[in-house]
Parts: C-alpha cells; sequence; structure tokens
C-alpha cells in the first residue's frame, strides 16, 4: 500500500489537519477553530462464526481509530459485501444487529451506509468523530523520555487462527472475543488527563508494525520490554506450534531493516508482537511522570493497560525489542 500512495499526487488542503501522510489512524479536517471532523473507514471479513458477535467486533474496530487521535465518534455508516446467493439474509441482519448495538453502546447514531453483492462476506463502517483542532493525537509525537503504555492484551490474530482450525480453547477463544469487542472509549476519555505525545491503535500490523510507523513518525526509537507486553497466555503456545497468520511474516519483512530484536527474546513471543489484531488496545507515548497516574485510573475503569516500553533518542533502530 505505501507503494501505491506514494504515487499519488499531494494537492495540500489548507483544512486538512491530518491527513494519510505518517500512516496515521485517521484523517482530521478542520471545521473552526473549536471544531474538526476526524473521518476513518475500516471492514473486515468474518474473524468469528456467531454473526452478532462479527457485528460487535467490526463496530468496535471501526470506532478504534477516531478514540486512537482522542476524537468523539458520533456517526456511522454501514459498509457490507454479501453474497447474492446461497447465504440467509438473517446471517446480514444478525452481523447488522451486533453492529448496531456496539454504536449504540458508543452513542454513535449509525445514518445508513452502502452494500454490494460480493462472495466473501464484509463488513465494517466508515465513522466520523468530533474533535478540537488544538487536542489531536497523532502517532507522530513520541519523545525521547517517555513511556509506552498498551492498553488491551496481544495474540487476537493468533487466537483467531485457532479458531479457524478448532486449535483454540473455549475459554481462550471467549477471552479474544472480549477483549475485541471492548470499546477503547474509557481508555480515550483517561489519556485526554494526561501528557500523551503519541498514540495509536494496534490492529493489522500488530504492536511492532505500529510501534514502527510511530517510531517512524515521531523521528524517534521505541525500546519494547518484551517481557512487559501483555498477551492472552494461549496465543504463546499457538505461536510456537506455528499457528500464524500470514501477515506476521508480511509485517517482520517491512519492519526488519529497521529494528533489532534481542536473541533472548523467543520467536513464540516476537510473532506475538507482530501478530495482527482486531479492535486492539491504544498504543500511547506519554510523560513519564504521568505513568502511575494514567495506570491507576485505567486499572479503575477496568482497562487492562501496562507499561511496554520507552522512547529513546533517534539513533540506531527504529524498534529495540528486549
Amino acid at each position: 500500500m505505501a507503494q501505491v500512495l506514494s504515487q499519488i499526487p499531494r494537492y495540500k488542503h489548507p483544512e486538512v489537519l491530518v491527513g494519510y501522510d505518517t500512516a496515521d489512524d485517521a484523517g482530521v479536517y478542520k471545521i473552526d477553530e473549536e471544531r474538526a471532523l476526524v473521518q476513518t473507514v475500516d471492514f473486515f471479513t468474518p474473524i468469528v462464526d456467531d454473526p452478532h458477535l462479527y457485528g460487535c467486533i467490526a463496530a468496535a474496530n471501526s470506532l478504534s481509530d477516531v478514540y486512537a487521535m482522542g476524537g468523539t465518534p458520533i456517526t456511522a455508516m454501514a459498509i457490507t459485501c454479501f453474497p447474492e446467493k446461497g447465504v440467509d439474509l438473517q446471517v446480514l441482519a444478525d452481523i447488522m444487529k451486533g453492529g448496531a448495538e456496539k454504536l449504540h453502546e458508543a452513542g454513535v447514531a449509525l445514518l445508513g451506509g452502502h452494500s454490494v453483492a460480493d462472495p466473501e462476506i464484509k463488513f465494517g463502517y466508515s465513522v466520523t468523530g468530533l474533535i478540537h483542532p488544538g487536542r489531536i493525537f497523532t502517532n507522530a509525537g513520541a519523545r525521547p523520555g517517555d513511556v509506552l503504555v498498551l492498553t488491551k492484551p496481544l495474540g487476537i490474530g493468533i487466537l483467531t487462527s485457532g479458531i479457524k482450525f478448532n486449535k483454540t480453547s473455549q475459554e481462550a477463544a471467549q477471552k479474544a472475543i472480549e477483549v475485541m469487542s471492548s470499546l477503547n472509549r474509557s481508555a480515550a476519555e483517561i489519556m485526554m488527563r494526561y501528557n500523551c505525545h503519541a498514540v495509536t491503535d494496534v490492529t493489522g500490523n500488530g504492536l511492532l508494525g505500529h510501534a514502527f510507523e510511530m517510531a517512524n513518525a515521531s523521528n524517534a526509537t521505541l525500546h519494547i520490554d518484551a517481557g512487559k507486553v501483555p498477551y492472552i497466555a494461549e496465543a504463546y503456545d499457538l505461536a510456537k506450534a506455528g499457528l500464524l497468520p500470514r501477515t506476521v511474516a508480511s509485517t517482520w519483512k517491512m519492519i526488519q531493516p529497521f529494528t533489532e530484536v534481542s536473541p533472548d527474546v523467543p520467536e513464540p513471543l516476537k510473532n506475538i508482537l507482530l501478530d495482527p489484531q482486531t479492535s486492539g488496545g491504544l498504543l500511547i507515548s506519554l510523560d513519564s511522570k504521568d505513568l502511575h497516574g494514567i495506570l491507576e485510573e485505567m486499572s479503575r475503569s477496568g482497562v487492562q493497560a501496562a507499561q511496554i516500553g520507552h522512547v529513546k533518542p533517534p539513533k540506531g533502530p527504529r524498534i529495540l525489542v528486549q
């Protein structure tokens, strides 16, 4: 995708505050001195068998990009691809019901949407939010001395791959569904009260892929302490058995020239750090003075946040994993 985007002419617009130049989570368009629009779109194929849960997860995933920017999502438009034959329309109804319920939980109005006939089911949303033009979180502000906080455990891609092959236990599958369907709203509301300098949500490129985007955009080095990164325990055994999403290899190929991983980091754990997440947590770079406060407040709110590293000056690799 980077090769494609590099060929698109950059037509500057005075009201665009955040575009696609730094692979950020959403775009931001200024309306006036007090308001700006945050806009994003995301949809994907089913990752669970239950249509209702699939809809819930798709909605939580789409909303996450707005939360990562520090915005408040207000409206959504559904996007679906669905077969003309062979699948009961009740499946689509259940998907959309699940999504609508999650949007309602977030206080987001569903305005409509668009559907196309496609042999493969896909579902998601285009989401619009509001944000103050002077209070936008991007992935480009990480500063040396900052600490790194992650707000959800990893392992989702590995566990959902295991679900497809009946290798994931019911307990681990339920935990993965719980993580994916949880909104990032509480984490986003809490981070707004602290000195956070850069934020992104961890999705298809895994923790290391999105950390690389943050490091690159911020001209910094992100030091990840692999032993502190939370993950759903069963993902380790599945990774050890080689049950990995294909994007683990493609993300590693993309970031390998800019990444140094200590030989002490076990291969299964390295692959968990590369594992693509659906509706993953927020990766936050914030002032070290605020670490205790933000972790305490997130814990009280039920957010499973953990410090996983810190930011260093831009010397050597963009990503250092030890």
